[in-house]
Formats: C-alpha cells, structure tokens, sequence
C-alpha cells in the first residue's frame, strides 16, 4: 500500500535526513499550474539545505513517498484533499489524493519521518464556539513525533484558539527568531509562543529533549520574510463571502486563496510561494541538526 521511492528508501537505509512535504498546497493552495512550480522549489530548498525531500500523496492505489515532477503534476484540482482519514478511502478506490499536514504526517509516522515542512498548519476555525470545526492537522501534531514548521496556522483560522489547543495537545511553539506564533502571511501580532528559538541547532535541541520526555509534535513558527499587516480586513471578506456561497469544510481554505490572491493584486499569493519554500528549508536545516546530535 505504500511505495517509498528510491532516492527516500536510500537515505532512511543510510540515516540521513528526510523532509516530508504535503501535495495539497500543490493541488488545492496556487492557482492551476503553479502549485507544481512551488512544490518543486520546495524540493530543491530542502536538497539545498542538505536533505531529501519526500513528497506525499497518493496515486494508483497506493501510498507515494516521494514523487518525481511527472507525477507531482498529476495533482491538479480535482484531486481529492486527504486528511487521516481519507487515505485509506483514496487508496482503496485508486483515487489521485492530495494529502493535508494531517494527512501527510500520519504517512509520516507510519514510514519514521520526523520533519516536515509547510505553508501554515490547520486548527481552530473562526465561530468555532456556534460550529465546532478543528483541523485534524493538530490531532495529528499530538501523536507524532514530529517537528513541523511553518508560518504558523492559516490566517483564515482562530489562532489564539489554536493556540490554546496546542497547548491542551502538549505541542510546543517554537519561535524562529520570534516572540510570538506568525500569523501565516503576517510575521507579527499572533499570540505568544512557548519559547523563542534563534537557530536551527537550538530547535533540534528541544526537539530531542521533547521526544525524550515522551513528547510528541514541536511547531516551529518561521515568520514570513515578505509580512502582509493589511489582510486582515480581506480573509474577513473572503470568509463573509464564502458563507454567502455556502462554502465550507475542506472546500474553504481553496475558495479563501484564491479569493485573496485576486483581491490583494498577488501579493498573497506572492508571499505564499516564498514561505512554504522558505519553511520546507528551514525544516531541512533542523533535520540536518538533529542528524549530526
């Protein structure tokens, strides 16, 4: 059910470190035909950086770990947006799957990866006291023994809720050279973390006393280098609109994007390319710390 490519196989056998990277911003996250482009600059920052990257979806009936640019491309728009529990459905019925961070680190757990890298994590949605919504993103976070960055949780989300989850979960927030939790395309604002951190040694650092602790999950918060302040009046927008059209569940962070990236002139969508590939090196670098303890 589950094929791990060569080039992944080769450095679990030999040790070395692995990045896992999700294929939903590839399918669900730009708009059709860029999502490829970002996936693929994600891969060469996390071999830049030193590691292998492993891509994750699923196609043909099985489970891929690691993909190569033809089959990256099969993931356009209408490939299903796995989380957990999705997978299995998608593999069964040979469905192409994009998978979610929750989707791809419990792929991850089942292979032994321990890093990933993303644009911004699920959590607690907005009006979640009057319609309880929680990406399975954070469950996911509680039972891995994992290190995701990120640029904190999506904008579209309650972040001082996910925050609190995070804490009730036992995830630590780490800081990249920050004092507070990023707000995806905003570097400042978000609640605080639990411990700023000032390099990626430092990171791997608390990771391994975490996992020896009996830990599980560490969130590290990159800030995005380009921070839109201004947006937040757009998602607020973007998410009225939404609810004009009946949009919601898994078909609200695609309808959210794409609405902002054509509201904002691009610059959302210009900020989004540069933090996922900047969180997928920054995770490549912590992996290579960790590697070398």
């Amino acid at each position: 059910m589950i094929k791990v490519s060569d080039e992944v196989r080769t450095a679990l056998d030999e040790g070395r470190p692995i990045v896992a990277l999700e294929t939903t911003l590839v399918a669900h996250g730009f708009p059709p035909g860029e999502g490829v482009a970002v996936g693929l600059e994600s891969e060469r920052r996390v071999r830049e950086a030193g590691a292998t990257p492993a891509t994750i979806g699923v196609l043909d009936g099985e489970i891929r770990v690691g993909l190569d640019e033809q089959e990256l491309g099969r993931f356009g728009a209408t490939a299903r947006k796995l989380g957990p529990r999705d997978v299995a459905a998608a593999v069964t019925q040979r469905a192409v799957g994009a998978t979610t961070v929750g989707g791809t680190l419990a792929v991850a757990r089942t292979v032994g990866l321990r890093f990933m890298g993303t644009g911004g994590i699920g959590g607690v949605h907005r009006g979640w006291t009057q319609r309880p919504d929680v990406s399975s993103d954070l469950g996911e976070l509680a039972r891995t023994q994992v290190v995701v960055v990120s640029s904190g949780a999506k904008s579209i989300l309650d972040v001082p809720a996910t925050a609190e989850a995070l804490e009730t979960l036992g995830v630590p927030t780490l800081g990249y050279r920050t004092d507070t939790l990023p707000l995806f395309y905003a570097a400042h604002g978000g609640p605080p973390v639990s411990a700023r951190i000032e390099s990626a040694r430092e990171a791997a650092e608390i990771a391994r006393a975490h996992w020896d602790l009996g830990g599980t999950g560490v969130l590290v918060g990159n800030p995005p280098a380009q921070s839109l302040d201004d947006v937040d009046g757009l998602i607020e927008q973007a998410l009225a609109e939404a609810a004009r059209e009946g949009v919601g569940g898994q078909g609200l962070t695609p309808f959210v994007l794409s609405w902002l990236h054509r509201e904002s002139g691009g610059r959302t969508l210009e900020a989004n390319r540069a933090l996922v590939a900047d969180n997928a090196g920054l995770a490549a670098e912590i992996a290579r710390a960790i590697m070398q303890q």
